[in-house]
């Protein structure tokens, strides 16, 4: 099995430390019993690479003790930047005489290894023995891939080392290393593995066939160097007609077409329609078991000079349209995540009532009870339990792909967090818009604290404008209107420093302005939506998405813990804004600054609205974040249960005003795997899972690829 691996660019999005980095490049046996390992083969340098500085040093280089391969060293000097390293290295994943085709797994180990650079201007690469400081990103490669795979594989190191590293894998399972001379001893050697290895090959030739076509009619270019070469199978084409054909061969012009061989039908069908390759109907078909050992030799020799000689031919072509291909792979990667990532999301659809209604009794509001949901259980309890069975029935699934796998998610597939969305689309009057956009991503707090979605969105969005913002920095216990303010002024002055730019080159035909918050930056957040200063740009508005934002208050806080907190912090601090989100800042609830900021129109000019909240935050009320009814309040015949039916509603009014054609209005709910932190303080007072949405992006890339079109 030979497996190239084709790295054009390395993007980095935003390592902590500037300085001399390369990448290093391993592959091992995921099942490793003693197996011959697995070396670098070959290496390719498509183009001379600017690797960041003038007197630049060193060269790719393979270390045979550790069987890897290392990119010339680059310079990283700053976010964004690319680096294009245009090499080519392939792997041969041998096979022993009495074993056959490959019926283990492969891993694609890569590391980013940084070199400390001396005063002098020499480097040193120093070898650490603490591995675990090293970023690694791992692929595994299912044993059945192995036999043939065009793909594209990115690669983004840690969430300390972010990165982007554009690559593809091809994979053929090759006759490798055989001469004239020793194939009599192989036919011997071989033995009852022959009819594996010959099925094997046939395989490998038909999904290398069946590729090169998709790709060729992709791209517009077709493999010229294939004219007039026969690739059929001799005598074996025709051992028995057929009504359609199967495998892809050549005739004579341009791109690969459909010719008979009926023999492998019967054998391959289950296997390549499996792989997503159409098959045509056959009838009598003929088995590979028909034929003599002699006939299967001679048809290995056959096809195997065939795989070498297509495999050369499609590595030449590679490399005259290798940004082509890299293209349409990529297409096809972006396009294929949401079916792959389904597996860890439930989709439903959210009915949202005209109004919620409080019945009176005795004419007194007093006696008054919202219209209870007509679920008997807390809607805590039915978000926890649905991604807890959902979550066991993921533990007991076999994951059979031919895809590549992502060792980030794939490693221990039960323990990934479980997105449930509920989705309603309204439909109102459209208007006119321009696609010309770029996005500004803003929160307050520390400025680092989403720059994990940040870079999720930079790698849907290249184009996007980002700010994390920094006005408020170790300056949120005050008064939410004050760091709105604050917040406002740093947005605007953001706005017309990127507007000035792109007014100098040609201007912007259209401004999508995007916001994501967390916790009580969802708070300030909207408070800076009331300022003058913005609301020029509420026009623009588009996407909003609120992490675990305290939309409607700590009303109906289930948490006592926390809520002891709270009121700690309320009392010996004197902390303004936990006044506010107590709503203990009046003594009216209408004049707290939580009533008065539901009332503003805060939410009804974003194009978009996702609310991304878990039932295991005990920092954030569930209702609150996904502003939603509360049971409690269901019940709470006193004013404060009214005060939070007018706020609950007069949000929900936001998010129905038609003031776009459509707006997409979604709740999301994560469930995280916190089965490996035990029973700590964390887990109890809910910090965990509040702390996680900062530290996992696991989530917000199920939602964003899911949903691309709302971060483009």
């Amino acid at each position: 099995h030979e497996v190239a691996i084709y790295i054009d660019r390395f993007h980095n999005l935003d390592l902590f430390q500037q300085g001399w980095y390369r990448m290093k490049i391993r592959a091992l046996w995921e099942a490793d019993e003693h197996r011959a390992p697995i070396s670098p083969a070959r290496v390719t340098q498509y183009e001379a690479v600017d690797i960041g500085a003038k007197g630049t040093f060193g060269f790719w280089k393979i270390d045979d003790v550790d069987n890897s391969f290392c990119t010339q060293p680059f310079l990283v000097k700053y976010s964004r930047q690319d680096i294009y390293l245009s090499v080519m290295v392939s792997f041969y994943i041998p096979n022993s005489e009495d074993e056959g085709p490959a019926t283990s797994s492969v891993i694609l180990k890569f590391e980013l290894i940084y070199i400390p650079t001396l005063g002098n201007g020499w480097t040193e690469v120093k070898d650490s023995g603490d591995t675990d400081l090293v970023p690694v990103h791992e692929f595994r490669i299912p044993h059945k891939a192995l036999l043939g795979l065009h793909s594209y594989c990115p690669v983004h190191f840690d969430a300390l080392h972010s990165a982007l590293v554009d690559l593809t894998i091809h994979i053929v399972y090759l006759k490798a290393g055989v001469t004239k001379s020793s194939l009599k001893s192989m036919e011997q050697s071989f033995g009852s593995k022959l009819y594996d290895i010959v099925k094997a090959s046939l395989i490998s030739r038909e999904i290398l066939l069946e590729g090169l076509m998709k790709i060729s009619n992709a791209i517009g270019n077709t493999l010229e160097d294939l004219d007039g070469t026969d690739l059929t199978l001799g005598k074996y084409e025709s051992i028995q007609p057929s009504k359609s054909g199967l495998s892809t061969c050549n005739k004579g012009k341009g791109t690969p077409t459909k010719c008979t061989t009926p023999q492998l039908t019967s054998i391959l069908r289950d296997f390549l329609e499996s792989s997503g390759v159409m098959v045509g109907n056959t009838a009598d078909d003929v088995m590979l078991y028909t034929l003599s050992e002699e006939e299967l030799f001679e048809l290995f020799q056959i096809v195997s000079s065939q795989l070498s000689f297509i495999w050369n031919e499609f590595l030449k072509f590679h490399r005259t349209h290798r940004v082509k291909i890299l293209d349409y792979l990529h297409a096809i990667w972006d396009f294929d995540r949401k079916a792959e990532w389904s597996i860890w999301i439930i989709h439903s659809k959210i009915d949202i009532p005209h109004r919620y209604l409080r019945t009176m009794n005795d004419g007194s509001p007093r006696h008054g009870h919202l219209r209870r949901i007509s679920s008997s259980r807390k809607p805590i309890q039915n978000s926890m339990s649905q991604a807890e069975l959902h979550r066991k029935s993921i533990a007991q699934m076999k994951i059979d792909t031919r895809s590549v796998q992502d060792m980030h998610i794939y490693a221990d597939p039960s323990c990934v967090p479980v997105v449930r969305i509920e989705q309603h689309v309204m439909v109102v009057p459209q208007h006119c818009s321009s696609k010309d956009f770029f996005s500004d991503a803003s929160e307050p707090g520390h400025h680092l604290d989403l720059r994990l979605v940040r870079n999720q969105w930079l790698l849907l969005d290249p184009g996007a404008e980002c700010l994390l913002s920094q006005i408020n920095e170790d300056r949120t216990s005050g008064d939410f209107k004050e760091m709105g303010r604050r917040l406002a002024n740093e947005v605007v002055a953001f706005l017309k420093r990127r507007l000035d730019k792109y007014s100098k080159m040609g201007g912007c035909q259209e401004m999508k302005l995007s916001f994501v918050g967390h916790s009580i930056g969802n708070i300030i957040l909207r408070s800076a939506l009331t300022e003058p200063k913005l609301q020029p740009f509420l026009k623009n508005l588009y996407t909003y998405m609120s992490i675990s934002g305290p939309h409607l208050g700590y009303w109906y806080s289930s948490n006592s813990l926390f809520n002891s907190g709270l009121w700690l912090m309320k009392r010996l601090k004197g902390m303004q804004c936990m006044a506010q989100l107590t709503f203990s800042d009046d003594n009216d609830p209408q004049n707290t600054f939580f009533y008065k900021l539901c009332k503003l129109k805060t939410l009804e000019n974003f194009k978009n609205i996702i609310l991304v909240s878990s039932p295991q935050d005990g920092y954030v009320p569930y209702h609150s974040a996904r502003i939603d009814l509360c049971h409690a309040s269901s019940s709470d015949n006193s004013r404060r249960g009214q005060v939070f039916t007018e706020m609950l509603n007069n949000c929900l009014d936001q998010i129905r005003a038609p003031t776009s054609e459509t707006r997409v209005f979604m709740r999301c709910d994560v469930n995280f795997d916190q089965s490996a932190q035990g029973r700590s303080l964390n887990t109890m007072i809910g910090r965990a899972a509040h702390i996680e949405f900062l530290e996992n992006e696991i989530y917000a890339r199920f939602i964003m690829w899911s949903f691309p079109e709302l971060f483009r």
